[in-house]
């Protein structure tokens, strides 16, 4: 992409879930990680504000195997009832194991004329540069080699955190025997990301040839 910088990084983990939004109570896992868990990804080594991260790819090198996963929840999203009883909800979720994905994204800098203000922090990350993107690869990098963390990464929900985030690995190799096709996939929640409504962007008939998914496709 014109303008755009490669971001490379390779993640494993024990448990993953991707979680798509038509299987009700029981979450289940979709078979590779949506554009918005990646941008997570990327976004939970290095954010900056006037950079945007754009999800390209992911490389499945793992086969890929769901799992009965069961936990307690005791968040906001119980009935009232519960609420009162101090009772905790037992969710059932259909979970990835043993997962491994090469992810890649560009950096993208954000236009000084969008509709969302960039903080005084945004702006002085601009003025610090002439291309805030090209400053967030070599960051990135850098940050990636080191094990910095913006946030602690996950793969999906909280709990479940890689054993793995780092450089690609040379023994690494890509399961080029998945082919399959989404008939439909959540991409984006926020469409504008943080700071926006609600408003959840679906790509159809998404195709996993030979172990690699392109989210720009």
């Amino acid at each position: 992409m014109n303008g755009d910088y490669l971001v490379t990084l390779e993640i494993s983990g024990p448990t993953a879930i991707f979680v798509r939004p038509d299987c009700g109570d029981s979450p289940v896992s979709y078979p590779a990680p949506t554009a918005a868990a990646v941008k997570g990804i990327f976004e939970s080594v290095l954010r900056l504000e006037s950079v945007e991260v754009i999800p390209h790819k992911v490389e499945i090198c793992a086969p890929v195997v769901y799992h009965n996963y069961t936990t307690n929840y005791g968040g906001p999203l119980r009935k009232s009832g519960q609420i009162k009883g101090g009772n905790s909800y037992q969710l059932l979720a259909t979970v990835l194991i043993n997962v491994c994905y090469r992810l890649y994204a560009f950096s993208r800098n954000i236009s000084k004329t969008r509709d969302l203000p960039l903080s005084n922090l945004a702006k002085q990350e601009q003025q610090k540069t002439t291309n805030p993107a090209h400053a967030y690869q070599a960051m990135f990098q850098r940050r990636l080699k080191r094990g910095q963390w913006f946030a602690v990464p996950c793969l999906g929900w909280r709990e479940f955190v890689p054993d793995y985030l780092g450089e690609f690995r040379k023994q690494t190799k890509i399961c080029d025997e998945i082919n399959m096709t989404l008939p439909s996939m959540l991409k984006y929640t926020f469409e504008k990301g943080s700071h926006t409504k609600y408003s959840p962007v679906f790509s159809q008939n998404v195709h996993i040839r030979n172990g690699v998914l392109h989210y720009d496709e």
